[in-house]
């Protein structure tokens, strides 16, 4: 849900050609599997369009190409937690630890909350209400990128 929202919000402003946004799981449990169809419900009954999706999981690998400005965005501490061990793995060290970020720090409403709780185990009512924390923490990341952008 956080790669269409991100995707969507970023069209129509500077960063909209330029962001490129990829979404992994932390297990690969669902790999190749299309999106949950609560997730893509939830979605379209907030107006977006979700598009074809397949599960993929993350690896520390992905560090090896990231570039200066690229983020991994976790959505819970568990996600940071076994995306820092992958990283350590790989890496070797922490270099990368402050491009590791957390959704929800990026709102300003959060009250400190860091985790977006997971839905798969709820109803529909459990999706729409994590995709409204991931609509309120996409906003402010897209407001951070376009002043890390301009600045």
């Amino acid at each position: 849900m956080a790669e269409v929202v991100l995707e969507t919000m970023a069209e129509g402003t500077a960063l909209g050609t330029e962001l490129l946004v990829e979404s992994a799981g932390t297990g690969n449990w669902h790999v190749g599997n299309d999106m949950d169809d609560r997730a893509r419900a939830a979605l379209r009954r907030a107006g977006y369009d979700p598009d074809v999706h397949q599960a993929r999981a993350y690896t520390g690998s992905w560090w090896d190409a990231l570039g200066e400005h690229d983020l991994v965005v976790c959505l819970d501490r568990g996600h940071q937690q076994t995306i820092r061990s992958l990283t350590r793995g790989r890496m070797g060290d922490d270099r990368h630890e402050d491009r590791l970020v957390m959704l929800r720090a990026f709102d300003p409403a959060s009250g400190g909350q860091v985790d977006v709780p997971d839905p798969y185990y709820g109803d529909d009512a459990g999706f729409d209400e994590c995709l409204a924390l991931i609509e309120a923490g996409c906003r402010g990341l897209i407001d951070s990128l376009l002043a890390r952008q301009a600045g």
